[in-house]
């Protein structure tokens, strides 16, 4: 009888293996393990050792605890139509600027926002955000100077910006209307 961890070790080598689009011959190979054997952890029908699952995590380029994720009990999946995100009222929100939120997850460690930003007509410039995470803008349109830290930085249509979101931040100036933009907000869930 095979035991459900080993089919779940091995569903995960599997899918590992395809997305990284490695034959299975040419893991095993990398891996320093036979394909008979490579082929019987897919399946789920051994339990393959530590030093195993570290050559095969080697092979693929992942850490060994890749192997243990959960991944099939993970159902969240938002789907947001265009023009249908939730207009949020966030606390502390600068006058005018406009956040329509993109999608939610539950499930994981990692808590990601996605808003849709649009800067209405009345929007003035506000240089001191600041709160826990990473953040991810990608322009849309218009044409603005924003801050980070000390540091300004033109930005316009198709630009993006990744940073640390614990440094003072935000629109210096606005210099072309209209001005929208994709904000990705990524922390820990504690």
């Amino acid at each position: 009888m095979r035991s459900l961890s080993a089919v779940r070790i091995g569903t995960q080598v599997r899918a590992l293996r395809m997305a990284a689009e490695v034959s299975g011959g040419a893991l095993a190979k990398t891996s320093g393990i036979s394909s008979s054997m490579l082929s019987r952890i897919e399946r789920g029908l051994v339990s393959p050792s530590v030093e195993t699952l570290e050559r095969l995590a080697n092979g693929l380029g992942v850490p060994t605890s890749r192997f243990f994720g959960d991944q099939a009990r993970r159902t969240d999946f938002c789907h947001v139509r265009a023009g249908q995100g939730v207009v949020v009222d966030r606390v502390g929100a600068v006058a005018d600027y406009r956040y329509e939120l993109l999608g939610h997850l539950l499930s994981g460690n990692l808590f990601v926002e996605p808003y849709l930003v649009t800067l209405l007509p009345g929007a003035d410039p506000y240089v001191t955000f600041q709160h826990p995470g990473l953040k991810f803008l990608y322009f849309l349109s218009g044409e603005v100077m924003y801050r980070y830290g000390s540091k300004p930085v033109a930005v316009g249509t198709g630009d993006s910006l990744l940073f640390d979101a614990t440094a003072l931040h935000g629109i210096e100036e606005i210099q072309a209307q209209p001005v929208s933009y994709l904000s990705v907000v990524f922390t820990l869930r504690e």
